[in-house]
């Protein structure tokens, strides 16, 4: 198994020099301990908290990439773009990091951003659908027709192509079985996000192969999951350094509109739950909850938050050489297991795929 880094957001009392040096210096630290992914997320209008937007910001950590290391949105908010904008843009980062680009598309869960750029919130999962659409046809084909509920396009040429053919992989967030459904018929993997519990994520696989049966697409081996890991010389240290990692963060999700996220159980029941949510404990008990979790739930790469916004980038510089020093062999050693063996088993061959979506 692999490991992943998201980015995150910071303080806005943190100056953009100091903000950007950290975040090169977060990059940097992640690569040299052994990380695969890094990826960032996506929003506008953070109040006190700043987010970099992810595409020009992955365009300039591109340009410190080791050989091997892929970069990606995890996840972009697909319905705030126009669908010519968001396929050209994703395009031209894939070039520029030489193909080296996972593309992860959500549809978004703050209402205040869809206000401020005048998109109906409740239609945002239809325009989801739609953009994507759009999106696969700019990156596959010379010229393109498209006539939708929510964009129409006639005759346009297309004229950036991705690095990548025929396109990026995919990834579709989904916190549902109606959006990992969705995942399955659009994308090339489902993103599992951090508050989904092992056994509903192995439910919501079948019903992911399920979908991807329906439409004639291939089964997928393994799927990247949103997962603290968190060592400690004891597991109570490790609860402790997640704890003042993470808590405060993890209650303002709750609070910005978040539906997974339960204020009174974080303030109340912290470590509950992240017993529930995150790998924590000793390096060779986190090493042996992963292994256990290889051995239920087809997932690869596992991806950590390094950054926190109350962290110094000195801390958030240790976290990552302990998990450099602690972690990364052990899990470069974990096989998790294929989607497709265990789908072939119980299925029998899989339908050729046609191609549609």
């Amino acid at each position: 198994m692999e490991l992943g880094v998201i980015l995150g957001d910071v303080h806005t009392t943190l100056s953009p020099r100091e903000h950007l040096d950290g975040l090169l210096r977060q990059v940097d630290a992640a690569q040299r301990n052994g990380v695969r992914y890094i990826v960032m997320g996506h929003h506008y209008l953070y109040g006190n908290l700043r987010w970099l937007q992810p595409i020009p910001t992955l365009a300039r950590i591109a340009a410190e990439l080791d050989p091997g290391v892929r970069i990606g949105t995890m996840v972009v908010q697909a319905p705030l773009f126009h669908p010519v904008a968001l396929a050209e843009e994703l395009a031209t980062l894939d070039i520029l990091t030489r193909g080296r680009l996972v593309v992860g598309v959500g549809a978004g869960y703050r209402r205040e951003e869809f206000a401020a750029f005048g998109v109906d919130f409740d239609q945002r999962f239809a325009m989801m659908d739609e953009a994507l659409q759009i999106v696969r046809l700019l990156w596959t084909r010379d010229e393109v027709t498209f006539h939708g509920r929510f964009w129409t396009l006639d005759d346009v040429r297309t004229h950036i192509r991705p690095w990548q053919q025929p396109h990026p992989p995919i990834w579709i967030g989904a916190l549902r079985d109606s959006g990992v459904r969705r995942s399955a018929r659009l994308g090339d993997a489902w993103p599992v996000t951090p508050e989904t519990r092992t056994s509903d994520m192995k439910r919501m696989f079948d019903v992911y192969a399920a979908a991807r049966r329906k439409h004639g697409r291939p089964p997928v081996p393994r799927h990247p999951l949103r997962r603290e890991i968190v060592p400690g010389r004891t597991s109570e240290a490790a609860f402790d350094r997640f704890e003042a990692m993470a808590r405060d963060r993890l209650l303002a999700y709750a609070q910005r509109e978040l539906a997974t996220r339960d204020a009174r159980a974080l303030r109340e029941e912290f470590r509950e739950v992240a017993r529930r949510e995150a790998i924590i404990g000793t390096p060779d008990e986190c090493l042996s909850q992963l292994r256990d979790l290889a051995g239920m739930v087809p997932v690869d790469p596992v991806i950590v938050r390094a950054q926190w916004p109350d962290m110094s980038s000195d801390e958030v510089v240790a976290y990552l050489d302990d998990l450099g020093r602690d972690i990364v062999p052990g899990l470069n050693e974990i096989v998790s297991i294929d989607a497709r063996a265990s789908e072939n088993r119980s299925q029998g061959p899989c339908p050729t795929p046609t191609g549609a979506v």
